[in-house]
């Protein structure tokens, strides 16, 4: 079937780079194979294929949904990696580009599965796969930051793997045959036992908001995004954490149909504006501005949760966020990357005037920041718009003025850093960075691609997108 070659084409290209036997020519795999998933996974949004009931992997409307999104920010990286690693001639290719394909075909994996158990494999392999990727530079602090993914994301997942314990119990108790796919789960409803709902529900939200960076889970992050190459922190961060979210929601519709949809409303809630405000804290204090990134993604996760727990239409938010927070995210990543290398810092107090060193990298930053902090007409101001709306039309006023004053702390400390790097004199360090360093098309043009696929789905957002977003938030929230 079609939707199965997402999952076959990734693990057959990192099998064949893992035997590839040219350190120049293996990096191109990763394009190559990303180009032929990319077209698949458009191909199956414009013709999504029927779905059986009880099968455990299947390209349904919430694949449908987000999955291409995914597919595309890794076709933008993959193409951006070749020029990069021809620039890392020091350090061998073979782990770092076999186990980038194998992440998207885990990534594949994870969205497309249908049963709590495959769900949770695939989130765990992803974490075991993205540990060498994150000591890839092999410095002190690249060690000691992937040893803090690995317990930090491995406690997650062992949460997660209880919950999934107590949900299994859950159906069993209440005279279920032990069938974990999610629509059998959800068709037994209020048959569910409703305390062991409750606790795999706090369980599962534990260890899948762990991977995805939600405060106070969230403190792998800084180090990780801040040791880990630009290419490895976009896929983090528009990727993985993608696939935690479609957990939460595939769980959601479980604890929904036994009755415990306010519960997890309020908890969604409360977890997603403690998240902000913790992000916007961090965003006024930071220094370093690839640790930068890692609190905007802890806010931008806290919007996507706070989203969810505001109904069908803050679902449906949220899934248009997903995509704009994968492009945006993904080239603030890369730019960033360029500009951490052609300066050999990453703090304010070592770099500045990078206007000067790396202009074009620097204008992309600025341009990305703007988009990430929802300024018009980006794409993730009008799916934070929607955010507002949605919760003042269910009456959560607290919660909407909580969250603008999150996004305005947010942008104060985000604008307050940038313009710190790109302003002013250049450092010395940074002033030898043009022989050093040069904004080759292929280190600029994926990240500019990344930042007008932001401003397009702000400006035209297709209605085949929209469509699909309707779709997925008919199935996470079923019924009139």
């Amino acid at each position: 079937m079609r939707e199965d070659l997402l999952i076959i084409l990734p693990f057959a290209g990192a099998i064949l780079a893992w035997f590839w036997p040219t350190e120049r020519t293996r990096p191109l795999l990763l394009p190559a194979v990303g180009l032929a998933h990319t077209a698949l996974a458009f191909w199956l949004l414009a013709a999504p294929p029927a779905v059986a009931p009880g099968a455990w992997l299947g390209f349904d409307a919430l694949s449908r949904a987000l999955l291409p999104a995914v597919s595309l920010l890794f076709l933008v990286c993959a193409a951006y990696s070749v020029p990069y690693l021809r620039m890392r001639t020091e350090r061998p290719n073979r782990v770092f580009v076999s186990l980038l394909l194998a992440i998207l075909g885990l990534m594949s994996t994870a969205h497309q599965a249908r049963h709590l158990g495959v769900l949770w494999i695939a989130t765990e392999a992803l974490t075991f796969a993205a540990v060498p990727l994150i000591h890839f530079n092999a410095t002190a602090r690249a060690f000691e930051a992937t040893w803090k993914y690995l317990l930090i994301g491995g406690t997650g997942i062992a949460l997660s793997l209880l919950g999934s314990f107590c949900l299994g119990y859950a159906s069993l108790h209440g005279g279920g045959t032990g069938d974990l796919t999610f629509a059998a789960l959800a068709a037994q409803g209020a048959s569910l036992s409703g305390p062991w709902v409750t606790i795999a529900w706090v369980l599962l939200l534990a260890g899948y908001g762990t991977k995805m960076g939600l405060a106070p889970m969230h403190t792998w992050k800084p180090d990780v995004y801040g040791e880990a190459s630009g290419v490895v922190g976009a896929i983090l961060a528009g990727g993985v954490t993608t696939v935690a979210f479609t957990a939460l929601l595939r769980v959601r519709t479980v604890v929904d149909a036994a009755g415990g949809s306010a519960m997890a409303a309020r908890t969604l809630l409360a977890i997603g504006l403690f998240s902000m405000f913790v992000a916007a804290l961090f965003l006024l204090g930071t220094r370093d501005f690839k640790r930068m990134l890692a609190y905007s993604s802890v806010e931008h996760m806290g919007i996507l949760v706070i989203a969810t727990a505001l109904g069908r239409i803050g679902v449906w938010a949220a899934l248009f966020h997903v995509w704009n927070n994968s492009v945006t995210k993904g080239s603030l990543f890369l730019s960033a990357g360029n500009i951490r290398r052609a300066a050999g810092a990453r703090t304010a107090d070592e770099v500045s005037g990078m206007f000067a060193v790396t202009p074009r990298s620097a204008a992309i930053f600025v341009a990305g920041m703007f988009a990430v902090t929802a300024c018009p007409p980006f794409g993730p101001f009008f799916s934070e718009l929607l955010v507002v709306r949605a919760a003042f039309a269910g009456g959560n006023w607290a919660a909407a003025a909580i969250f603008l004053g999150c996004l305005f702390l947010a942008f104060l400390g985000m604008t307050r850093l940038v313009f710190a790097v790109v302003d002013g004199r250049p450092r010395a360090s940074a002033k030898q960075g043009p022989r050093q360093f040069r904004e080759t098309a292929g280190l600029i043009v994926p990240p500019l691609v990344l930042l007008a696929l932001s401003l397009w789905l702000g400006l035209a957002t297709p209605s085949v997108l929209r469509d699909s977003w309707t779709a997925a938030a008919n199935q996470v929230f079923p019924g009139p």
